[in-house]
């Protein structure tokens, strides 16, 4: 054997060393990448039935908003039909009332009686 036949062999064992201790990472880096889309497979499986949970959920949220804006519609055209009735009752009891509380209180002075009770005082 010569000197470069030797010096091969050499050379042949620290790349089957360096071949070896470079192999490790990379089998590590491939269990790394194998747990890794199991870890995206699982993510993957869980995200489809939470958004068809999401997507349902959601249109019985619009249905329901929808009749909540019915309601209100409808609660506005009530309150709308209430003030009116109030002022159309405030108009026709209302002004009848004051006159007849105005016509007692002009009749009350002119006979010249007092209401009885308490009531103020002249000095």
């Amino acid at each position: 054997m010569t000197g470069s036949d030797i010096a091969g062999l050499i050379a042949a064992g620290v790349f089957a060393i360096l071949v070896a201790l470079l192999a490790i990472p990379i089998w590590k880096l491939g269990k790394v990448f194998d747990e890794l889309r199991s870890a995206v497979k699982d993510v993957s499986d869980g995200t489809t039935p939470l958004l068809t949970e999401v997507t349902s959920t959601v249109a019985t949220t619009n249905d329901q908003i929808r009749k909540v804006d019915g309601i209100t519609s409808h609660v506005s055209d009530a309150s709308a039909n209430i003030s009116a009735l109030s002022s159309l009752t405030a108009a026709t009891i209302g002004k009848p009332l004051i006159k007849v509380a105005a016509f007692s209180a002009g009749v009350r002075s002119a006979l010249g009686t007092r209401p009885s009770g308490k009531g103020r005082r002249s000095r």
